[in-house]
């Protein structure tokens, strides 16, 4: 039946993350950062996706054994609405606050260049390149980035680089005289 494709599934997917290798890819350059919430975001936007798919299948048994069917327009409209923003919206603004978030770092001090790892839609990881020059800091604090890479949103946590220098030359903070006095006093 549908309930053991479900923890099938499930049973993969968690194998396939357990036997993943180490976080070792020279290709990316040395790890300089690691994100303590990378299991969480997968887990919670893992949960979030069966969750829509099994809303998906539960649908029309639902509506055969409720009768829900043949009960008005209305009433079958508020019930598709409501199972739709479980089904579609929510895994949508999961994974629009969770894209940005940094699993891992990399950074190769040759060609000053780092490799980001977050996560795609489909929950697998993905590398974005960029240079050190590629780094915008937002204007105003945003909740769920901390810099722009190119265009891309990032999100990581400062306190969770072993080596502080990591995250200063990141953001370029070493290069700059930090912040002038005058655009603190405006």
């Amino acid at each position: 039946g549908f309930i053991f494709q479900v923890t099938s599934f499930q049973g993969v997917a968690v194998r396939s993350l357990s036997t993943s290798s180490p976080h070792d890819h020279p290709e990316h350059g040395r790890l300089v950062y690691k994100g303590n919430l990378a299991k969480t975001v997968l887990g919670v936007k893992f949960f979030s996706y069966s969750t829509s798919i099994f809303n998906l299948f539960m649908m029309p048994y639902i509506m055969l054994k409720s009768g829900i069917g043949v009960e008005s327009l209305l009433v079958q409209a508020a019930f598709y609405g409501l199972i739709g923003v479980f089904t579609f919206v929510t895994p949508v603004t999961l994974h629009i606050l969770t894209k940005g978030y940094v699993i891992r770092l990399y950074y190769k001090d040759e060609v000053d260049t780092y490799t980001a790892i977050t996560y795609n839609a489909i929950l697998a990881e993905k590398a974005t390149v960029f240079h050190q020059k590629d780094v915008k800091i937002p204007d105003i604090t945003k909740m769920f980035t901390t810099f722009y890479a190119k265009t891309k949103s990032m999100l990581v946590n400062p306190t969770l680089f072993p080596n502080p220098q990591d995250y200063n030359h990141l953001m370029g903070y070493d290069k700059s005289s930090f912040f002038k006095f005058e655009e603190l006093e405006e």
